[in-house]
């Protein structure tokens, strides 16, 4: 009596279960793969974020038309204006996002699915006659429709809900007969493919991948930041050895006409002229050069901004800020040291390699257990011979259950045993590339902190070079008027002093450009200048 009560209430609970199945698959299991796999299935930090923080108020600037005419620009303006603009930057930004449906196709695993399959058939033949001494011919319409909805959880397992119709209208029978079923059927892995460690360890991949690449974002603008500020502090050194170069040859013209009219005079001979109009030719071929080489760089730096508007190639750069000397002071090498085994992206997307091979790992690990699933199969089923009575008979005592195991596992289990092995080596290959690289980081870091204060202590001895060089110029100069010198001595110290003036401002351009490399080896150039990007917070290992 309890049997028979228990079995009329089973297509309730079915559909209880079915209801169950739907709700579990679009609110609490989300929540629960996303808390497992290691955060929500937001978009990912692209650098669309980026923005500039810095009193002159760039966001305005950027939201204005660039006006015709020269670019002028600051140092902050250029920066933003790349950042906003270059197309390379572009391209890179889409990276993080297009790595993420990876994640979402990793989700759709566990996405629940609907099948549903509708056929009907006929058959004409001929069997025996059912006195048993001759055949009849007979014809039977057959129809079929199954509906069933399925889901995979994280767990290992599998819930599938299944309602079916059957009709058969033979010739042999005077009424159709209807068959209605409706099933559930669960699925639990008990070895391999059991627990949400593994089942979810594809998607915590995925996620790490979109890390990575949010880690290879950063690393980029850093260098296009980077190449921004030392493209625009070399144009500005050459618009300035362009200026040095024409001071320095009217100079020389000045020296030449005063030679010509020392020797008009007779206070030098003939054979003085030719060192100063070499010295004048010399004088305007560097002139070339250095216009030459501003071009260049004007091109290069029109590139990396891109700014708004026709003709970019042909606009010119007027720079408001001109190298000068900052107001640093140097932090201990070991800090820089320390900072960059944090911060540079290079370090942390080889950190994220490292818990993706773990990850690796608890996969193929799993793979080594034999496959043990363990299936129950419930049903009720109701018989008639019509559509509808067939439904309503499902609340009689007709039912069916099945129970069981499925086993599998390979005599010698050698492919398993290959991939984990594989994943052993690879985990333990990226945890040496780690420590190599790290020390390959630190080298970087210490070589540019030894040039930034190199090209320091070359700015003011390339200052005292050039105060002496103009002394030199000026006393053989005042020696050739009373003829104690020759024009040769006098070029000589002119073209001595022009390359102790580049020099100087040269000193100063490489040192701006040495910070800016030591800023971008230790993985703080963003942050010091106020750029928010993916990849800020660096990685962390687990210490097994």
């Amino acid at each position: 009596m309890m049997f028979a009560r228990c079995n009329r209430r089973l297509p309730g609970f079915l559909a209880v279960c079915g209801l169950l199945l739907v709700s579990a698959s679009c609110m609490l299991v989300e929540e629960r793969i996303d808390r497992t796999a290691g955060g929500p299935n937001v978009p990912a930090d692209t650098a669309v974020h980026m923005r500039l923080e810095s009193t002159e108020q760039p966001e305005e600037i950027a939201a204005q038309a660039l006006p015709p005419g020269p670019l002028k620009i600051t140092i902050t303006e250029a920066i933003l204006l790349c950042l906003e603009n270059n197309r390379s930057l572009v391209v890179q930004r889409l990276n993080p996002t297009i790595q993420q449906t990876v994640e979402d196709q990793e989700r759709a695993v566990f996405d629940p699915t609907t099948n549903a399959d509708v056929s009907a058939g006929r058959v004409e033949g001929e069997r025996l006659a059912r006195s048993g001494s001759e055949t009849e011919d007979f014809t039977t319409d057959a129809a079929e429709g199954i509906i069933s909805l399925e889901q995979y959880f994280p767990t290992g397992t599998t819930v599938a809900l299944e309602g079916s119709t059957r009709m058969n209208d033979s010739s042999l029978y005077e009424d159709s007969f209807y068959s209605t079923r409706l099933g559930m059927t669960v699925t639990q892995a008990l070895l391999r493919g059991y627990g949400t460690d593994v089942n979810l360890a594809q998607l915590q991949q995925a996620r790490l991948d979109t890390r990575m690449s949010e880690y290879e974002l950063r690393g980029f603008t850093e260098f296009l930041v980077a190449e921004v500020e030392r493209t625009y502090w070399d144009y500005a050194l050459a618009r300035r050895q362009i200026e040095i170069v024409e001071e320095s040859l009217k100079v020389a013209r000045q020296q030449l006409n005063e030679t010509k009219d020392l020797i008009a005079f007779g206070r030098l001979a003939k054979a003085e002229l030719a060192a100063v109009q070499a010295e004048v030719a010399a004088q305007e071929q560097a002139l070339i050069e250095a216009r030459a080489n501003k071009e260049s760089i004007r091109l290069q730096l029109l590139r990396l901004l891109n700014p708004a508007g026709p003709g970019i190639w042909q606009r010119e750069v007027d720079l408001i800020h001109q190298p000068t000397l900052p107001e640093i002071k140097l932090e201990d090498v070991e800090l820089h040291v320390a900072v960059s085994m944090r911060m540079r992206p290079i370090l942390n997307q080889a950190r994220l390699e490292i818990l993706n091979d773990d990850l690796e790992l608890v996969k193929t690990q799993n793979g080594l257990l034999p496959l043990l699933d363990l299936f129950i199969t419930l049903g009720k089923s109701g018989y008639a011979n019509s559509f509808g009575e067939s439904i309503r008979n499902i609340n009689e005592d007709s039912y069916d259950a099945l129970a069981g195991v499925r086993f599998n596992y390979p005599i010698f289990n050698r492919n398993a045993k290959a991939i984990h092995r594989r994943a052993l080596l690879n985990r333990e290959q990226a945890q040496k590339a780690l420590e190599n690289l790290s020390q390959l980081v630190e080298l970087d870091v210490r070589i540019v902190y030894i040039e930034v204060n190199r090209t320091k202590q070359q700015i003011a001895a390339s200052s005292v070079t050039r105060m002496f060089n103009e002394e030199k110029l000026r006393t053989e100069t005042e020696k050739l008027r009373v003829g104690k010198s020759t024009s040769f001595l006098v070029a000589q110290a002119q073209r001595d002093l022009l390359v102790s003036r580049i020099a100087e401002v040269r000193a100063l351009a490489n040192y701006l450009k040495a910070l800016i490399d030591l800023y971008r080896q230790d993985g703080s150039l963003l942050e010091r200048r106020g750029i928010v990007a993916p990849g800020r917070e660096p990685v962390g290992l687990s210490k097994k």
